[in-house]
């Protein structure tokens, strides 16, 4: 059973290792925001995101952006315009109004909705650096 246990301990902290930023509950961030590799919010975002890598909203989160992702996982409030390359996953209790561009589109029960929704081809997304 122990050695079981290690296993379990290791594959939690595998994932965590591949998140390499996080904005925790209670923070607020507004402007811009390009980055690479794994990104969770729990806290406060306003202005724009910009990857082509996975971005995790948790549910703690409020989120008011343009979102261009490769994939998006939302479990918290947005309010904006999502643009994702590979895939959107909306995840209860989350609370999404505006719009969603993205091949796929997976929504649980429980998810509240005010958006319209297109799907087809994936939207291309740019991750040049922002002007300073």
């Amino acid at each position: 059973m122990k050695g079981r246990k290690d296993k379990t301990v290791m594959r939690k902290d595998a994932a965590a290792d591949k998140i390499k930023a996080f904005l925790g509950t209670g923070s607020q961030f507004e402007g811009t925001l390009v980055f690479e590799d794994i990104v969770r919010m729990d806290g406060s975002f306003s202005g724009k995101i910009t990857s082509k890598d996975t971005l995790i909203v948790g549910e703690t989160a409020h989120i008011e952006a343009d979102i261009s992702v490769g994939t998006l996982i939302l479990s918290g409030r947005f309010k904006g315009q999502i643009n994702a390359e590979v895939r959107v996953e909306l995840r209860a209790p989350a609370q999404v109004e505006g719009s969603i561009n993205s091949p796929s589109l997976v929504v649980e029960e429980g998810v509240l909705m005010n958006s319209t929704v297109t799907m087809g081809q994936s939207p291309q997304i740019s991750t040049e650096s922002v002007p300073e």
